[in-house]
């Protein structure tokens, strides 16, 4: 008797959600011009906040950001304390835990449901991130945090005026596309300035941009930063078959 097997849904909606920012959908779809590559992919609205066919330059953001802070701290091995900004399907967050110096990593998302999926397994790397004593999830507007007051609690509800080894950010496309408005203070001198704070002397800061690198990003990081450089990173795009390239910045705070 033949069997009958049944195939994956090429398409489902995993959860959907109504938030602050918009309609947000978590999906997941099978590709069958990719060899049924499952992808996952989580939507705000019309715009595709993260897939899971593109994490090439999210691993390269913890990864270069990591470097200069091992870099910076070389006698703190084993216990840098760092932060993500923007939690999406995980993928900065595991890559910063894949290093052993990362000593404790705080990842800060706006949105809760975001940060529920990865609890309950809906995501690929959620249980791995859950089951790491290193992470923990917090659930709050990180531009907002990032300008708090030093006696605030800012990044770390439970101990305020903590400072960081490195801050790794991937939330918005660009400084200069932005996923709200609001968020334009941040990149500029003073919010910049106010972040910095939150970082220990000798601190890296380290952003993603889907935008080729910008001057005018470079010059606010410069005029707050000792150093700030900007790397482009590519990779291959399946569905266009061919290279597509994003930029990760990095910038060091002065040792004092």
């Amino acid at each position: 008797m033949a069997r009958c097997v049944q195939s994956p849904r090429r398409f489902e909606e995993l959860d959907f959600r109504q938030t602050a920012l918009g309609d947000l959908s978590l999906r997941r779809r099978i590709m069958p011009s990719l060899d049924n590559l499952e992808v996952h992919e989580i939507i705000l609205g019309d715009a595709y906040l993260m897939t899971s066919m593109f994490t090439e330059v999210e691993q390269a953001l913890s990864r270069l950001g990591l470097a200069a802070a091992e870099q910076a701290f070389p006698g703190e091995a084993a216990r840098l304390d760092v932060v993500v900004g923007g939690l999406g399907l995980g993928y900065t967050a595991r890559a910063a835990l894949e290093h052993a110096s990362v000593a404790s990593l705080i990842v800060v998302d706006y949105l809760q449901p975001v940060i529920e999926w990865h609890q309950q397994g809906l995501v690929p790397l959620g249980a791995g991130l859950v089951a790491d004593k290193r992470c923990r999830f917090v659930h709050g507007d990180f531009f907002a945090l990032a300008v708090a007051g030093r006696e605030e609690a800012a990044f770390d509800p439970d101990v305020p005026g903590r400072r960081f080894h490195a801050v790794l950010l991937d939330i918005d496309h660009s400084p200069a596309n932005l996923l709200h408005e609001t968020n334009a203070a941040f990149y500029a001198t003073e919010g910049l300035r106010s972040l910095a704070e939150k970082l220990h002397p000798g601190g890296i800061f380290a952003l993603w941009s889907d935008d080729p690198p910008e001057a005018g990003f470079m010059k606010a990081l410069g005029e707050v930063f000792e150093s700030c450089e900007s790397q482009v990173v590519s990779f291959y795009n399946p569905l266009r078959e061919n290279e597509s390239a994003s930029t990760v910045y990095v910038a060091r705070k002065r040792s004092e």
